[in-house]
């Protein structure tokens, strides 16, 4: 079935708006690496090898797509909408293809040595777990399909899937570790990612409730906390910079530091959830008023 199309072979607009979107990073790397001018390759990254710029985007935007399937769950409860779940294999399966490309273009990099590509993955620890990430996305993306949901039964197939968790790990672990003393970006991806995994587990806490926008508050502000103290910590162990120049650059706006857009979008869904249960809440009345007037 192609992608753009819902359960009953018809024309979803939605999913072909995000399918159409999830292509749009991969379509913009092929131009400007076609393109082969120097100020194409700034434009995409800080290389000036086109190759080597659109190897980093594509890598990025893996890890983006992994990410926003990982939202696609807190999306769909906090919203109160539940065609957000007929996406997520869609997102998830792109975030694969990403993944492989960047494969594909550390070897066209590197010239098609294939044989040195292998000991490279073997021989660095960045490489190794990235090569790992990319096995384990290459296995769910094969049994995303109904077919294989139907071989291995439901539980198992649940089981299999929660992989992803550990594999977005690796996924930032190669991240971090590819990106030196620049960490911005993949601290970034860290704290959605640390919400993303609080907010499941609190959404387990209170039970079929939900998370309140009291709790989603506090959440968003915790979640913001651990990343500004993750970040201190990188810099404190991993440079000479020095965590407390972190901390003591929290509210120097001139850099915004990654805490407070992940806060910032954490706190995004508070108006959502207030947008969702004041639908809902109407919705209930009116169908209320309905039956009574019966």
């Amino acid at each position: 079935m192609y992608p753009w199309l819902d359960r009953s072979g018809q024309l979803s607009w939605l999913k072909l708006s995000v399918f159409v979107g999830v292509t749009l990073p991969g379509l913009w790397a092929a131009v400007i690496w076609a393109n082969g001018t120097p100020a194409a390759a700034g434009a995409l990254g800080t290389s000036a090898m086109p190759v080597t710029a659109a190897l980093h985007q594509i890598g990025l935007w893996a890890v983006r797509l992994l990410l926003i399937t990982l939202a696609v769950t807190p999306l769909r409860r906090i919203g109160a909408w539940p065609r957000a779940i007929t996406l997520r294999r869609m997102l998830g399966v792109s975030a694969f293809f990403y993944a492989a490309i960047h494969l594909a273009l550390y070897v066209v990099q590197q010239n098609f040595r294939l044989g040195f590509v292998a000991s490279e993955i073997v021989l660095r620890f960045y490489l190794s777990i990235g090569f790992v990430a990319l096995v384990g996305l290459l296995v769910l993306a094969i049994t995303s399909t109904d077919s294989a949901v139907r071989r291995l039964g439901g539980r198992k197939w649940q089981r299999l899937h929660y992989l992803v968790y550990p594999l977005t790990v690796l996924g930032l672990a190669h991240f971090f570790l590819q990106s030196k003393i620049n960490v911005g970006e993949p601290i970034l991806m860290s704290g959605f990612f640390i919400w993303l995994m609080l907010y499941r587990a609190a959404y387990h806490w209170n039970g079929d409730r939900g998370l309140s926008v009291v709790q989603l508050g506090l959440l968003a502000v915790g979640t913001a906390g651990l990343t500004l103290a993750g970040e201190a910590l990188w810099y404190e162990l991993a440079t000479g910079i020095g965590g407390q120049r972190i901390l003591a650059a929290t509210f120097d706006f001139r850099h915004v530091r990654p805490a407070w857009w992940v806060m910032l979008v954490a706190a995004a869904f508070i108006p959502l959830k207030w947008a969702a249960d004041r639908y809902w809440s109407r919705h209930r009345q009116a169908g209320g008023r309905a039956a009574a007037a019966a």
